[in-house]
């Protein structure tokens, strides 16, 4: 009769909390004890409860007993099914105080204050970085033990996450579903997506400590960083010839491999890289871009310019090795050295 009086005449000396049955408080103690009276006999966890047991072999058993009538995911136990509906129902009862955010579970909330905290009460016995979530240092771990339990079916590379992986099959199904409302140019992820948008703000917010140049990301300026380190870690397997960028090696390749992809549609001229591509199409557009701050000649390429400032600074950095002479150009110092030689390449059709 208790249940539709709604007496209570147990009450907990601790906390105060009350109860219509005895065993219902003596159960309850146990929170206060630590007692666990009851243990799984396959892996050891104990438990204060019965029931609580009884929930916990469908582990071992794998019996999933509840269903959601919605879309067939099963569960093992009623009160996961029931939080599950929320996803369909998309009912959010547990709301943040300080910020508003609302989510679907109460564990979720706790996780969440730990924003507004700090706190971060799991350590990597490791190395010592620390994680607001325990699942958060579960994935830390596997930096240290190099495990990757997630594999792709289609070219077999392994992943350390799911996550990683489930960004990876985009690879193989095209998939871009994050669009640049400025540009309209698709990413597969969102962190490159707002990368990209430092193209549009022109941010660039990491700079090299040593010349002070900007980068829009940590990647352009480790890169960079190999300017002031001379670190070359691309080699070429053929010649050895070694690079700071992995592009500059495969646009290397090409020497060896004589490919020339990018060709000219007004003359047919083909070329290695996409830039000398770019450069020769100053020879249709008339284009000269660099211009001589000092007499005012223009070039169509920059390297073209530096050559012209030697005429105005005297600067003869080619010098011969057999006379001294010096000059401002590779191409001169290459044709002084037929006199050294005596080679003469150019015969008259007319005086045999």
């Amino acid at each position: 009769m208790k249940v539709h009086t709604g007496e209570k005449p147990f009450a907990c000396e601790l906390c105060g909390q009350r109860f219509s049955h005895k065993n219902s408080l003596n159960v309850h103690m146990r929170v206060h004890t630590g007692e666990k009276p009851f243990a799984c006999e396959l892996c050891g966890q104990r438990f204060n409860r019965k029931d609580h047991l009884n929930g916990h072999m469908k582990v071992h058993t794998g019996e999933k007993p509840f269903a959601c009538e919605l879309c067939g995911k099963r569960f093992s136990h009623k009160n996961n099914l029931n939080k599950h509906m929320r996803v369909h129902t998309g009912d959010k009862p547990f709301a943040c105080e300080l910020c508003g955010y609302r989510c679907t579970q109460k564990a979720n909330l706790n996780d969440h204050m730990k924003v507004h905290t700090g706190e971060k009460p799991f350590a990597c016995e490791l190395c010592g970085q620390r994680f607001s979530h325990k699942n958060n240092l579960n994935d830390h771990m596997k930096v240290h033990t190099g495990e990757k339990p997630f594999a792709c079916e289609l070219c077999g590379q392994r992943f350390s996450h799911k996550n990683s992986l489930n960004v990876h099959m985009k690879v193989h199904t095209g998939e871009k579903p994050f669009a640049c409302e400025l540009c309209g140019q698709r990413f597969r992820r969102k962190d490159h997506l707002n990368d990209h948008m430092k193209v549009h703000t022109g941010e660039k917010p990491f700079a090299c400590e040593l010349c002070g140049q900007r980068c829009s990301h940590k990647n352009n300026l480790n890169k960079h960083m190999r300017v002031h380190t001379g670190e070359k870690p691309f080699a070429c397997e053929l010649c050895g010839q070694r690079f700071s960028r992995k592009h500059s090696l495969n646009d290397h390749m090409r020497v060896h491999t004589r490919e020339k992809p990018f060709a000219c549609e007004l003359c047919g001229y083909r070329c290695t890289q996409k830039a000398n591509l770019n450069d020769h199409m100053k020879v249709h557009t008339g284009e000269k871009p660099f211009a001589c701050e000092l007499c005012g000649q223009r070039f169509s390429h920059k390297n073209n310019l530096n050559k012209h400032m030697r005429v105005h600074t005297g600067e003869k950095p080619f010098a011969c090795e057999l006379c001294g002479q010096r000059f401002s150009r590779k191409d001169h110092l290459n044709d002084h050295m037929k006199i050294h030689t005596g080679e003469k390449p150019f015969a008259c059709e007319l005086y045999r």
